[in-house]
């Protein structure tokens, strides 16, 4: 009687992905918010709001632009009980993920001035335009309106294999190109999902004691894409 290989149970090992400008991978859909992380000082407005779904890096151009501008950063969550005169005092500033509902507008609103009265920069996130928000301060709503908005949409096929091909190499996994081939034409098109299923093949991998191989690839894919 045969016996299969056990398994290993893979550790929750901490992934750190590379922040650097170098690392970002600029495509069509995100060329325009790069161009203004690029570009900064010399922003056509003090506020510039990045819009793009999760995974599609904002996260990543807010620590390019932070460690470039030597912004504070700070999650849209954490305004209400934050001092937004010390959150200007380098001249620029981080918010991520303002259309969280847990955003104190007035907090905001407040930062928006500090901003105004100090001359500084203001970067602000979010999944969607602030008209979708559900914002009810007029005040703020006028503010938001007066930002630059620079969108990050979903990638087209050749980005999308840089930023796989990158994820893959961040995790130091082994995988073949014809595996990466298969990989690529079945999987959904988005930087959100390409995080997700490299993190379900590494997992995989790690359990099986083995490099990926098209047999783990079609496993670990959705099983409606494998019609």
């Amino acid at each position: 009687m045969s016996r299969s290989k056990p398994r290993q149970l893979p550790l929750a090992m901490p992934h750190q992905a590379s922040m650097s400008r170098e690392d970002f991978l600029v495509g069509e859909g995100n060329r325009e918010a790069a161009a203004f992380i690029d570009a900064w000082p010399d922003w056509p407005a003090s506020v510039v709001l990045l819009i793009g779904p999760n995974g599609s890096g904002k996260t990543h151009l807010v620590n390019i632009w932070a460690g470039r501008s030597r912004a504070a950063v700070v999650a849209a969550a954490d305004l209400a009980t934050a001092d937004p005169t010390a959150l200007v005092a380098t001249g620029a500033v981080a918010v991520e993920d303002a259309d969280d509902p847990a955003l104190d507008e007035k907090a905001l609103f407040h930062l928006f001035n500090a901003v105004r009265g100090r001359g500084a920069s203001m970067l602000i996130t979010a999944h969607a335009v602030p008209a979708a928000w559900g914002l009810t301060l007029p005040d703020l709503m006028s503010r938001l309106r007066a930002a630059q908005p620079a969108f990050l949409g979903p990638p087209d096929d050749a980005l999308l294999e840089q930023v796989m091909v990158k994820l893959i190499a961040d995790r130091q996994l082994a995988i073949d190109a014809g595996v990466l081939d298969y990989i690529l034409v079945r999987m959904e098109r988005s930087f959100a999902a390409a995080c997700t299923l490299v993190e379900a093949l590494d997992r995989e991998s790690l359990a099986r004691g083995r490099r990926i191989t098209r047999a783990i690839a079609a496993e670990v894919l959705s099983p409606e894409t494998e019609s």
